[in-house]
């Protein structure tokens, strides 16, 4: 039995005009596919105004949350009036939105009254986007005669309780999928699936992050053994920089899910982060389509990607960092510097995008989100307090407004001249690099430049070694 899994992000649904479009890309793929399951996100701007609700409760603001699901109630009750015309679809969609706004504003009016927005409050609340939106997509393929049926991803995803950033327990996952999912598809439906949220073993519903569509997509093609995944987007696939710094930057056809997990990881916006993992195991194909240019071929991502050894294939930047270094002559030879450095630092609950120490051992660099650096500086000089006294350690400071850039492609440490092309490209535009690093993994090298210069560096870096190698294929 073929199977397909597409999930449609926030721009993708996010519109009368957008949820026309995916509604129809599904009724095209629908005679294609045996079984077809769809992931939706909420309408775009909805998840904000959902914490927005979460926020406002905080602040003990009252008329600010009342004000914002009314604002909810209105958007998605003209989005049913504008898309649906058989009046029996009409009211039931209305009276389930209306059911679902109601219970959005009973658990807001009790975190009110205890005076406490807690993070399960938080996942809770922000999860209503998400379930309006199935609800209503359904319904709008059930009007082009589709057999469209929603579910909530809580019957579906078991994970943990850690809560706006679950994770999955895979196992129970496809136990729940079997028992709850594959009897809908053997019926001929096409499920309309919640992404962005979860369950824990308890049944509390949880979130998998920003962006956790995605993510809610790679574990349903993993749970039920897809022979594809498609992501459709507002872009033609993955692109070789971001279209807004380039406006001539290309869609790349190929990649292996080595080079996208770099770009992912390192800021590219197309992909969460984390989608990758569930779908690499099976080796399901993942496609980066464009919802409203749905006969664009996008961008293919799988194992068997042939990458040219060397190539670049694309840059990415990670923006609003800071880069903390801690010096000192003293600590030439010491051992447990670096261990204490990064110890203290996972006590902050920061993570680390980049590392680079000097060879002479007289200095460890690190690139962390700004937003921690003050926290982590602290904490530093807390851990280090005996070495900066006896002037083992001169100090600890952090340099702010920068922005790793980084260069990504198979094979680029084992073939000559691919640092050279990169950095002589930064020396024609006098942009000047503060620090360097490669992993082992042969597909990237990140490279630290000044927030001033990062668009600059950017521009020329595709200009001089992406343009040039395509133009000489």
């Amino acid at each position: 039995m073929s199977t397909l899994v597409m999930k449609f992000g926030g721009t993708s649904v996010g519109s009368v005009e957008a949820l026309n479009q995916a509604a129809e890309i599904v009724k095209a793929q629908s005679s294609q596919w045996e079984n077809l399951v769809v992931v939706v996100s909420a309408m775009s701007g909805v998840t904000d105004t959902l914490l927005g609700c979460a926020d406002a409760i905080s602040e003990c603001d009252q008329d600010t949350y009342a004000r914002l699901i009314e604002a909810l109630r209105t958007k998605h009750i003209q989005t049913v009036n504008k898309l649906i015309s058989d009046p029996d679809e009409k009211s039931a969609l209305t009276d389930s939105i209306e059911q679902l706004l109601h219970d959005l504003d009973l658990i807001c009016r009790s975190a009110f009254v205890l005076g406490e927005m807690t993070p399960r409050g938080v996942d809770t609340i922000s999860s209503f986007g998400e379930r309006i939106n199935a609800r209503l997509f359904a319904g709008l393929l059930r009007q082009k005669g589709l057999p469209g049926q929603a579910m909530d991803a809580t019957k579906l995803i078991v994970t943990d309780s850690n809560f706006q950033n679950a994770h999955p327990i895979m196992e129970d996952t496809r136990g729940k999928v079997e028992e709850n999912l594959v009897p809908l598809l053997q019926q001929g439906k096409i499920v309309v699936v919640t992404g962005f949220i979860a369950a824990n073993q308890q049944g509390v519903t949880m979130t998998l992050g920003r962006g956790g569509s995605d993510y809610t997509a790679a574990i349903l093609g993993y749970a039920l053994d897809a022979d594809a995944v498609w992501t459709w987007t507002d872009v033609d696939g993955v692109m070789s920089a971001d279209p807004r710094i380039v406006p001539n930057a290309q869609v790349i056809p190929e990649l292996s899910f080595n080079e996208v997990g770099e770009l992912a990881y390192f800021g590219a916006k197309v992909l969460h982060p984390k989608t990758i993992r569930p779908i690499i195991e099976h080796n399901i194909p993942l496609w980066v389509k464009n919802t409203f240019n749905p006969m664009h071929p996008g961008t293919r991502i799988s194992q068997e990607r042939q990458s040219i050894p060397g190539k670049i294939t694309a840059i990415s930047t990670i923006r609003d960092l800071s880069i903390i270094t801690v010096a000192g002559r003293g600590m030439l030879g010491v051992p447990g510097i670096a261990a204490r450095t990064f110890g203290a630092v996972a006590q902050q609950d920061t993570s680390v995008l980049m590392i680079s120490q000097s060879s002479s051992e007289q200095s460890i660099c690190f690139v962390i989100p700004t937003e921690n650096a003050r926290s982590v500086i602290g904490a530093l000089e807390e851990e280090m307090a005996l070495e900066l006294i006896r002037k083992d350690i001169d100090r600890v400071w952090a340099m702010d407004d920068v922005v790793v850039l980084s260069v990504i492609g198979a094979g680029m440490s084992d073939t000559p001249g691919v640092s050279a092309r990169v950095f002589g490209a930064l020396g024609r535009a006098e942009i000047n690099v503060i620090a360097i690093a490669q992993g082992s993994s042969e597909y990237s090298i990140s490279m630290v430049v000044a927030a001033e210069d990062a668009d600059r560096a950017v521009r020329q870096i595709h200009r001089d070694v992406i343009e040039n190698e395509k133009g000489s294929e």
